[in-house]
């Protein structure tokens, strides 16, 4: 497999999933670069189960939740608080994007996933559920009832 070609074909596609998770610029870069870095030394295990985009999403779902732990160990709670306050505060957000934003972040999973991962981060409904084990089906369904629950938290709001 061309890792170049690799790289220049699957690089936004990567990027765009974990910006949707973390919602951060710079970690999104730098986790995208740690998982095609990982990508490179495992090309030889990649059995082809499932599509490569689905398993570098995989990759990158493991390095990111690695590097939150990694992060949780090294800097207290308050100093993570006082970060994301930085953030909100560096962005004007729209009043409608930062409810919706309140309301994923409470959405329980797999809904809140499904719904990043199709809005965010443009998966096919296939890839989701390859990500998930399940099939396109369920993630089309599971989508659904996350729309569901976003239109009538946003009504109620």
């Amino acid at each position: 497999m061309d890792l170049e070609k690799l790289y220049k074909d699957y690089f936004i596609v990567v990027y765009k999933y974990i910006l949707s998770i973390s919602r951060d610029q710079n970690m999104a870069e730098e986790i995208t670069q740690e998982t095609f870095f990982k990508a490179m030394k495992a090309i030889d295990d990649f059995r082809g189960d499932c599509s490569v985009k689905s398993w570098l999403c995989q990759i990158a779902k493991n390095t990111y939740y690695d590097y939150l732990k990694k992060q949780t160990r090294l800097t207290s709670l308050n100093d993570v608080a006082e970060d994301k306050l930085c953030v909100e505060q560096d962005y004007s957000l729209n009043v409608d994007s930062m409810i919706a934003h309140k309301i994923l972040h409470n959405m329980k999973e797999p809904y809140k996933e499904v719904f990043s991962l199709r809005v965010f981060g443009e998966l096919s409904f296939s890839d989701i559920g390859e990500l998930f084990g399940k099939t396109d089906s369920w993630a089309r369904v599971t989508f659904h009832r996350a729309r569901i629950m976003m239109k009538e938290e946003m009504e109620d709001g």
